[in-house]
């Protein structure tokens, strides 16, 4: 290969051709090495077999009808054993409808015989694209890991785009910070994040929620106590502080914390020692403290629940995350990671989402925040039977499937009893939250918007958002250059 060619193409792409025709495989291959790709081919099934059991591949192209394992057979194999591996079908005109049913088994595209040495060559360059675009990802993700260590918060969003940036800025310092969000917006994944990318973290991460804790006892918690304190104080007992000593300390939902107990917490933040329950012993602490709290503290403050000079020191720096669904971005790719997470736990093969499901998921107003979505992926999971999560996975208590929502536009424009649609009937929790925002706006800006999330939703691939789109390739392509969407 040139070095031209090698700074072109500095991600190397390996092929694997299967064909029963040997000279055909020697042909197909002498066409892709000549584009600069790195080869290697089969000339029966089951040696295509073999060699995915020995090695691995980036693409593979392989004839559909072969003797002993046919191309659904290789394509069956290489998504068992190289799910990233993208699959190529060669079949003849007779055998197209089965070249269909291989692309809905996970084949990325297929080739009609007789094959140009140009067709062949531009097929499997599209599908380099998506191969090369994934490695790419993958690299820049670990380089980013390597630097800074956030490979358990998964985003998209510009949203979170800008929280990891600022944690970027927060983590090496010692300063405190105040996480605001929902419940179930990730405030503790945040937290850890920060600890993990502090200089204290080799030293403990400590958490506590506050609003869990009956209130006679949120002190001893936090600051331990000593025998004989209390009624059940039966020995000694260290608090998070002292176990937190060197490291970080997360108060989860510290709006919830009593009033004499944030007394005590300000004097520890100012002074830097605690003094256990029942003591009169000062015990020095090096603790940083993080805060997250769902509530308003602000208007805690105006009506006297939460102490002013606390809410100041715990907020020298803050991180705000937004609800789940108003950064709809994050949906896909933590949804993906949740999927494999629950795979994993739960013993199951899955393989991905249906497009309606993508759909439902980003139409669908997540009140739980990614708490919410976590639970719902795990439950798809458990309750799959066909290896691909779709909408008759749901419980009926978030899906009711076609018959209700047939049902529900009947009472809709009948309007029920009274001629007004109930809340219930309305199903908000799947409403479209965006399409108020579109009104008044100009056809661009709709056009904009309907591509860029069409694109969401058909996972960023060009073909099958045209397709949902019912637009031509070319056309998405120029739509994309037009609105700079990549």
């Amino acid at each position: 290969m040139s070095k031209e060619k090698q700074k072109s193409s500095p991600i190397p792409i390996r092929v694997l051709l299967v064909d029963n025709e040997k000279d055909h495989a020697s042909a197909m291959t002498e066409s892709l090495e000549r584009i600069g790709l790195e080869c290697s081919f089969a000339t029966s099934g089951p040696e295509g077999v073999k060699m995915l059991s020995k090695d691995t591949y980036d693409i593979v192209v392989t004839d559909l009808m072969m003797n002993d394992v046919d191309g659904m057979g290789i394509l069956k194999h290489t998504k068992d054993t190289q799910p990233h591996c993208e699959v190529i079908l060669v079949t003849g005109h007779a055998t197209v409808p089965r070249a269909v049913e291989a692309m809905r088994e996970g084949a990325i595209n297929f080739l009609e015989k007789p094959i140009t040495p140009k067709r062949l060559q531009a097929v499997v360059s599209k599908a380099c694209e998506a191969v090369r675009l994934r490695k790419q990802n993958a690299q820049l993700q670990s380089r980013l890991d390597e630097r800074f260590g956030f490979e358990n918060l998964i985003y998209a969003s510009d949203s979170m785009k800008s929280v990891v940036e600022r944690l970027k800025r927060i983590a090496p310092t010692d300063a405190g910070v105040l996480i605001t969000g929902e419940t179930g917006s990730g405030k503790d994944v945040v937290a850890q994040a920060i600890h993990q990318n502090s200089p204290r973290k080799k030293k403990p991460f400590v958490a506590i929620n506050t609003a869990a804790v009956a209130e006679h006892l949120v002190e001893s918690e936090l600051f331990g106590h000593v025998k004989g304190a209390f009624t059940d104080a039966i020995s000694d007992r260290q608090g998070k502080f002292e176990y937190a000593d060197g490291g970080t300390l997360f108060l989860d939902e510290v709006g919830d914390m009593p009033m004499p107990t944030q007394i005590k917490l300000l004097r520890v933040l100012e002074e830097r020692e605690i003094t256990r329950v029942g003591d009169n012993k000062s015990i020095p602490v090096n603790v940083r403290v993080l805060a997250a709290t769902n509530k308003d503290l602000e208007a805690e403050i105006e009506a006297g629940r939460f102490r002013s000079d606390l809410y100041f020191r715990l907020k020298i720096v803050t991180v705000h995350l937004d609800p789940l669904s108003q950064r709809r971005d994050d949906i896909l790719p933590l949804a993906d990671f949740f999927r494999k997470q629950a795979s994993k736990k739960n013993g199951r093969s899955i393989k991905g989402f249906s497009t309606e499901l993508r759909r439902w998921m980003l139409d669908f107003q997540w009140k739980g925040n990614v708490r919410q979505l976590k639970n719902v992926i795990e439950s798809l999971v458990v309750m799959d039977i066909d290896e691909v999560l779709d909408l008759d996975d749901l419980s009926p208590d978030l899906y009711q499937g076609p018959v209700a929502i047939s049902a529900v536009a009947n009472d809709v424009s009948s309007g029920g009893s009274d001629g007004t649609a109930t809340n219930d009937s309305l199903q908000a929790e799947s409403a479209d939250p965006m399409s108020s925002t579109l009104i008044g706006k100009s056809l661009k800006e709709i056009e904009k918007w309907a591509i860029e999330h069409t694109l969401t939703l058909g996972n960023h691939n060009r073909e099958e958002t045209a397709r949902i789109l019912g637009i031509s390739e070319r056309n998405l392509y120029r739509k994309l250059r037009e609105y700079e969407l990549r």
